[in-house]
């Protein structure tokens, strides 16, 4: 029995039913396979109330454990804040007075997926987006994300300092509280400082939270062909990197860390990541909780203590919100490039993409690194692939023999294996020998996929021509046609199927692969035209050697 055919049928039958349930998403239908991954409804406003899920939030001198930020009377204030717009040479964030929350950031060196005017907006605050980074005092009726604060004077654009601030006061409860946001110039790193001061005539014992409030549903443009990771994640030294649903979150059966004193709180989007870093040694609670209809938070709670009348303290925090440059994220926080998703073969995908930056150091061009990687793959790789095709070459010379063996005992499927066993023998032909070498590579092969899917570096990145942002499909389809060119090539190479019916599918193979990557990042589909041009020539040059060399015989 050719089980090299078997396991390519298994391959394409489960290829097909994955394609028709990412169609039946697409069209607005439920999936078949994996129905908790893509449970979406529309987004809400940010109204934040609610209770806390995976965490309870702490019971801070004698405040019961409430949601974070529904003090009666800041939900009350009919005082509405102004919107103040920081401008450098990477965000234009804007923030609110009400509050001091950053409603919304702008990121200017990235363009919009859908609409390639655009920037990237990633915090936002409309009618189709909640994204927010929110942050104020619990453990009495102190200010929070909904106190109206007072913004001190001062720039509003980056100047030649290279260095910008905006500083925040509001009083309530006999407490002072001022948030300073201090932005760099080419730096996605924001400093957020909480300096709390007891203006009042007993102690007090604040708590700082800080959290990143979203709706649960996609950013706009993903695709419905592939599938990355929307949502919250937690890292500790203890429990090291955990992803979280949103849909988990809604039900409350989400599990995390909920206390330590190291690591961050993030949300993970496709290329992009916004994480909330505390100094090392700082304990803290970690909480997540849904706060309205389709609105979801993930946070982090800080004691400050006892502070006594007329004393002060101060809470430093870091706020990352950008790209998910590896490089910058292994700078920013222990596990912060973790958020980079490249799925269960990380081990392997990193020492890749490591490789990818060397490679493209010297060249300068993604689209010239991802050919010259596989290239380096694919000779690494040689001896097994070589193999493999000796393999199908002898395959191919007998397919007629094995025809002729199934037409004979077409109605004895015992005498038939035994036919083919005696055939394979006399032949010296490893019916594994096709099969194996490849499954070998399969795992390098899978982490590839994942480095050019999830890597930043390749969104808006050139290669030439018509390839302008390896990172979105072939515009005009030139690479997915000369993607199914290769494969009807490799097909008409490989042994012909003794089985009408196979054949038939093998011929379809082609099509229907081109028809799915035409959807797929363009970086993607030129690593594969690639690997099979590769391929072919390999895969040609040992088939005839093998003829010449079996003609005397």
């Amino acid at each position: 029995m050719d089980i090299r055919r078997t396991v390519l049928w298994v391959v394409f039958s489960l290829s097909l039913l994955m394609l028709w349930d990412k169609w039946q998403q697409h069209n607005g239908n439920p999936p078949m396979l994996f129905p908790g991954t893509s449970e979406q409804v529309k987004p809400a406003g940010s109204g934040v109330t609610g209770k806390a899920n995976s965490a309870p939030l702490p019971s801070v001198a004698g405040t019961p454990s409430a949601a974070i930020g529904v003090d009666a009377a800041n939900s009350a204030a009919a005082i509405k804040g102004e919107t103040i717009s920081i401008i450098t040479d990477v965000f234009k964030a804007d923030i609110d007075t009400q509050g001091g929350e950053l409603k919304r950031l702008e990121l200017l060196k990235h363009k919009d997926t859908v609409d390639k005017a655009k920037n990237v907006v990633l915090f936002d605050s409309s009618a189709s987006r909640t994204y927010l980074a929110e942050s104020g005092l619990i453990g009495g009726a102190f200010p929070s994300h909904k106190t109206v604060f007072t913004a001190r004077p001062g720039a509003r654009t980056m100047d030649a300092t290279g260095s910008l601030q905006l500083v925040l006061d509001a009083e309530q409860g006999g407490v002072k509280l001022t948030k300073t946001y201090t932005f760099k110039r080419g730096d996605y790193h924001i400093d957020l400082k909480h300096d709390v001061t007891n203006i009042g005539e007993t102690a007090v014992t604040p708590s700082v939270y800080l959290q990143l409030v979203r709706d649960g549903s996609k950013p706009e443009g993903e695709s419905s062909f592939y599938s990355t990771f929307t949502g919250p994640a937690v890292y500790t030294d203890e429990q090291k990197f955990q992803k979280l649903t949103f849909e988990k979150i809604e039900k409350g059966t989400e599990e995390h860390a909920s206390k330590a004193d190291n690591g961050w709180i993030a949300l993970v989007q496709h290329y992009f990541v916004s994480a909330i870093i505390l100094p090392q040694q700082t304990p803290r609670e970690i909480f997540t909780k849904k706060i309205a209809t389709n609105l979801y938070a993930v946070g982090s709670i800080v004691s400050l203590g006892s502070i006594a009348p007329g004393a002060s303290a101060s809470l430093d925090s870091l706020l990352y919100s950008g790209p998910q440059e590896s490089a910058v994220l292994e700078q920013t926080a222990p596990g912060l490039d973790l958020v980079k998703d490249y799925g269960w073969l990380t081990i392997i995908a990193k020492p890749i993409f490591w490789l990818m930056t060397q490679i493209h150091k010297i060249l300068g061009n993604w689209g010239w690194t991802i050919i010259v990687l596989t290239m380096l793959i694919k000779l690494a790789f040689f001896p097994l692939s070589a193999a493999s095709y000796r393999s199908m070459a002898k395959m191919k010379m007998v397919t007629p023999k094995m025809t002729e063996i199934r037409e004979r005992f077409k109605g004895d499927q015992l005498k038939m294996n035994q036919a083919m066993m005696a055939l394979y023998k006399t032949e010296k032909i490893n019916p594994l020998g096709g099969c194996l070498p490849i499954v070998v590579q399969i795992p390098v092969f899978i982490s590839l996929y994942w480095v050019l899917l999830a890597s930043v570096e390749m969104r808006n990145a050139p290669w030439l021509g018509w390839i302008q942002d390896l990172a979105s499909p072939d515009p005009y389809y030139i690479l997915p046609v000369l993607m199914a060119v290769s494969m009807f090539v490799q097909t008409k190479l490989n042994p012909k199927p003794p089985d009408p019916m196979q054949a038939k599918v093998m011929m379809f193979m082609p099509i229907i692969f081109s028809v799915m990557f035409f959807f797929f990042p363009s970086g993607l589909v030129l690593y594969w035209v690639v690997n099979n041009v590769l391929s072919i020539a390999q895969q040609w040059v040992i088939t005839k050697k093998a003829e010449r060399q079996a003609k005397p015989a």
